[in-house]
């Protein structure tokens, strides 16, 4: 979000993850939770996440046992964060200029470099957060998702990385290809490692609301069978060279 304030933070808290401003989100955020299956293998140590929005990743990864921290923009969660979870670390700063207070094993950037003005400069930034050998993970919408290749192939957008009406009202700046997050990481100092996507998603967020629970669950199942370029969310992960 270009030149973006606390106060456009808390707006944006305020109206879209508390207000529930998207009909999809609770859509959204079962498939958060359920990525905690893909995403446990990587997370190490301490792990510090970027941003509480609704606070359900939170709430997964502290359910699991992750000895876990968070980092948040806006006032407005950070005070939410911490009355949901008085026990939890909650560290209130602007990712772009925030530092912590000691060096961190892993950070799980889930949902964030579709977002900011300039992805690698924060790549960089965030290395800093690192120790020597620690992870980044970074999740991001994936532009060659399914859904996303039949929109091409219908004339319904011209480009698979045309921007939605969704990805402009939840603030996406770009979506990202396995290759494009990866090279970004690369340039940003690190050393990737692997990658890894979830969720067959073949029509848009809109289309599936009402589906049954057990089938939204299997799309997100059926992930491991399947090439991640070809998934709705993708990760890459990459350690501190």
């Amino acid at each position: 979000m270009t030149g973006t304030t606390t106060a456009d933070l808390d707006t944006f808290a305020r109206d879209y993850y508390l207000g529930r401003g998207a009909d999809d989100l609770d859509l959204e955020e079962r498939q958060q939770e359920l990525s905690l299956e893909r995403l446990r293998p990587f997370l190490q140590g301490r792990v510090l996440e970027l941003g509480f929005g609704t606070g359900r990743m939170a709430a997964t990864l502290l359910r699991a046992g992750v000895d876990t921290s968070v980092v948040e923009g806006s006032p407005l969660l950070v005070e939410e964060a911490r009355r949901r979870h008085p026990h939890l670390d909650v560290y209130e700063g602007m990712f772009e200029s925030f530092v912590p207070p000691g060096p961190v094993d892993t950070l799980l950037a889930a949902h964030v470099f579709e977002h900011v003005d300039d992805p690698r400069s924060l790549m960089v930034h965030l290395r800093s957060w690192l120790r020597p050998g620690g992870t980044l993970i970074a999740v991001v919408p994936n532009a060659e998702s399914l859904h996303r290749r039949l929109a091409v192939r219908m004339g319904l957008q011209p480009e698979l990385d045309t921007l939605s009406p969704r990805d402009h009202l939840v603030g996406h700046q770009r979506v990202y290809t396995i290759a494009g997050l990866g090279d970004d990481m690369r340039a940003a100092g690190y050393d990737v490692r692997e990658a890894t996507g979830w969720f067959l998603k073949t029509v848009p967020n809109s289309m599936m609301l009402g589906w049954p629970q057990e089938l939204i669950d299997s799309l997100f199942g059926i992930s491991e069978e399947l090439d991640p370029r070809q998934l709705a969310n993708i990760a890459v992960v990459a350690t501190r060279e």
